[in-house]
């Protein structure tokens, strides 16, 4: 996919909004609200540095959290300046709203190199509705925008496809960078190409393993996604989590994952391509933790499996060595808990011996491999949650189609 180069537009005076991916949590440290992970502000640095050289003034746009159109002091923007105003060694202004003639002012005062954050754009119900007026008057006193948004690109907000609708609207650096690492795993990967999935739920992750599929040689599946097509296997999973079954009562539609996992089989063996389950899992009651060969017996009742056993982990290991190119998102066991960390440890230290291409997506797994190894021996890091899986399911995001 090919998008408008910043570096080949000219911004050199104009005044920018910029539309930043900083919908990032808040914790509070000793009564202060700081922002939890300042990786999304950090890579967006690159794009912030290069619209300073060109002497732009630089209005910041965003969204946190999901106030509903209400003022909520742990969804203000103060937090995201402070810490971005501390990376760049340079003032950020931080405003109380986005829109009206406060702001209007406040931007016919800004000079050149000058930043001002606006307030939650969620702070307004019309966000979320992407109104049209409400839409235009986020970009009065602007000249162009500036997308960085991609955790925000497969929404159809104000902030997002309404004030491309006004303006001009070009890429930033951190972006662009995300859609040619991803568009290069769909496009052109180098082989063999490994995609291993995990976590928790398979349910926002089955259109992109769809999609995957006619790319990847090699599909490794771990965490409680494996359990789901151990389940489609006719194992006998106890009291492992399994999402089986959902209802979406807006759609009225019901999904059965299993019969999904049954449908990704079919369709892997007519590609020929392999997905590798499980065939061994480590299982506990909560007090023991025991290692069972899952083709040979099943999970007792009141046990759950909670990450991939060791003939699992060297299979895995094997594979993504012989890899040119890895995609992972979600961990092999139950996060945050050490007794279920060796799955992933061994796909964070496998990976790091990749010669070639390394990606890395999700916040479980992106806070698993960092906490239990080092994320500059990866490629890439994806920051983009649900965007990322939804570009890889090869759906189109709204908020791209105009930056094309």
């Amino acid at each position: 996919m090919k998008l408008r180069n910043l570096k080949e537009m000219e911004v050199t005076e104009k005044t920018i909004l910029y539309r930043a991916p900083y919908d990032i949590d808040v914790i509070e440290k000793n009564g202060v609200l700081e922002v939890s992970d300042d990786m999304r502000i950090r890579a967006t640095l690159p794009t912030l540095e290069y619209l300073l050289k060109e002497n732009c003034k630089i209005v910041i746009l965003f969204y946190v959290g999901r106030p509903d159109g209400k003022i909520v002091e742990k969804f203000k923007t103060n937090p995201h300046a402070k810490r971005l105003s501390e990376l760049l060694n340079k003032p950020v202004e931080k405003v109380d709203d986005c829109i009206g003639s406060v702001i209007a002012e406040k931007i016919s005062e800004m000079k050149s190199g000058d930043i001002l954050m606006l307030e939650n754009v969620r702070f307004h119900a019309e966000e979320m509705t992407d109104d049209d007026a409400f839409s235009k008057e986020l970009c009065e006193g602007k000249d162009l925008i500036v997308f960085d948004g991609f955790p925000q690109a497969h929404r159809m907000h104000s902030s997002t496809t309404g004030i491309e609708r006004h303006l001009p609207a070009v890429a930033g650096l951190y972006l662009e960078k995300e859609v040619a690492m991803l568009s290069g795993l769909l496009e052109n990967p180098g082989r063999p190409f490994t995609v291993i999935i995990g976590g928790a739920k398979i349910s926002d992750k089955v259109e992109a393993i769809r999609n995957l599929l006619k790319m990847a040689d090699t599909i490794l599946v771990g965490g409680a996604v494996a359990n789901v097509f151990l389940k489609a296997q006719g194992r006998e999973l106890g009291s492992s989590f399994v999402e089986d079954v959902f209802v979406d009562k807006v759609k009225r539609e019901k999904k059965d994952w299993v019969e999904e996992a049954k449908s990704i089989l079919s369709l892997a063996e007519s590609l020929g391509k392999e997905v590798i389950i499980p065939t061994d899992v480590v299982i506990s009651d909560g007090k023991e933790t025991k290692i069972i060969d899952i083709t040979k017996e099943g999970v007792p009742s009141e046990w759950m499996a909670l990450d991939i056993g060791p003939e699992t982990r060297k299979k895995f290991y094997d594979i993504i060595l012989k890899s040119k190119t890895v995609f992972i998102n979600g961990p092999m066991g139950k996060a945050g808990d050490s007794r279920f960390l060796p799955g992933s440890q061994t796909v964070i230290d496998a990976m790091k011996e990749v010669v070639g291409e390394t990606i890395i997506a999700g916040g479980d797994t992106i806070d698993t491999f960092r906490k239990n190894g080092n994320l500059e021996n990866y490629s890439h890091i994806s920051l983009a949650g649900g965007a990322t899986l939804e570009f890889l399911a090869g759906k189109e995001l709204p908020a791209l189609k105009a930056l094309e």
